[in-house]
């Protein structure tokens, strides 16, 4: 976007509220309660009404629809893409079970691949490098193994035209040799897409966390994890084995994702809580953006869409299980 942002930027000069869930980070916890409170009364059926231009909210019913129409969104982007158009779309590792159908689907049609591009928005790091593909939590692994090795090989895009942030500088200017035309997403427990997390609460962040134009300038990086995503990846992928997790992730940053036509997050609802997945949509859809609660950056960005299954949306309430 051109000229300045459109959000109701957060993050005033102000005494902040510690986390309450890591005290050296900032995360949604550290908002203003107004916020925080208007996001836990809404309902499922509220959340369609926080549509407006450049934000749609979407329900499915089922979870069929749910996963199928996630995996459209590949073959409508791929269908785009000739020798003078080379384009592509982005996509996550959680959610995943939209990429067997993806691959189910260009089978099915015949759509030939040649000139379409996909990038993978993240890969674990330790030691300094991304994992290789034979670590069980790799993230290109997944994709390779759930998607790509699925479709038939005379369909099948290049090698080339399969980017990983392996080669983070090479990964970086991919989105300028390739036009993103969608960039996909799930939301994380601490409200962020790929792994663009809060940042620590030290230094020039100390008192506040960087402005909402400061964190935009973010590319493709290697980033420390918030506590919450480690503790959220060993739930979803590793059942519960923390010790498992990597820390440091490369990922796809803000700069690459706003050169994407189009945003969309799919809302299961089993990566994020119920209170979690309404204060994203609500922030976006009044333009809140604050940098301690990084999907809501996306307030800015001119064409944002959110899908959720219905039957995930859930109630936030007092409940004792």
């Amino acid at each position: 976007m051109n000229g300045e942002p459109d959000s109701k930027e957060t993050n005033r000069v102000m005494t902040r509220p510690i986390s309450k869930v890591a005290p050296e980070w900032w995360d949604y916890t550290t908002l203003e309660p107004e916020i925080l409170q208007a996001a836990a009364r809404l309902t499922a059926d509220d959340l369609i009404g926080l549509s407006r231009d450049g934000f749609k909210v979407t329900l499915y019913d089922t979870i069929e629809e749910f996963y199928c129409a996630e995996a459209l969104e590949y073959i409508q982007v791929w269908r785009q893409a000739t020798p003078a158009n080379p384009v592509g779309i982005c996509g996550p590792i959680g959610p995943t079970k939209q990429l067997p159908l993806v691959a189910q689907m260009v089978n099915g049609l015949d759509l030939k691949l040649h000139h379409a591009h996909f990038w993978g928005m993240d890969e674990w790091i330790e030691e300094g490098v991304p994992v290789p593909t034979d670590h069980p939590l790799s993230f290109a692994r997944a994709d390779m193994e759930l998607c790509f090795n699925r479709i038939r090989p005379e369909l099948l895009m290049p090698a080339e035209n399969i980017h990983f942030p392996t080669d983070l500088e090479a990964y970086a200017k991919s989105y300028h040799q390739a036009r993103c035309l969608l960039m996909q997403g799930g939301q994380g427990e601490v409200k962020h897409w790929a792994f663009n997390d809060p940042p620590k609460r030290t230094g020039a962040y100390q008192n506040a966390p960087p402005s909402p134009a400061e964190y935009r300038q973010l590319g493709t990086r290697i980033t420390d994890l918030h506590p919450m995503t480690v503790i959220q990846n060993a739930r979803t992928s590793g059942g519960g084995y923390v010790p498992q997790v990597p820390t440091r992730a490369a990922t796809v940053g803000p700069a690459e994702t706003w050169l994407a036509d189009c945003v969309s997050i799919w809302h299961p609802g089993y990566h994020d809580n119920p209170f979690g997945m309404r204060l994203t949509a609500w922030m976006i859809s009044q333009r809140l953006a604050d940098s301690a609660v990084p999907m809501s950056l996306l307030a800015d960005h001119p064409n944002v869409r959110f899908s959720y299954y219905r039957g995930g949306i859930g109630t936030v309430e007092s409940e004792m299980l």
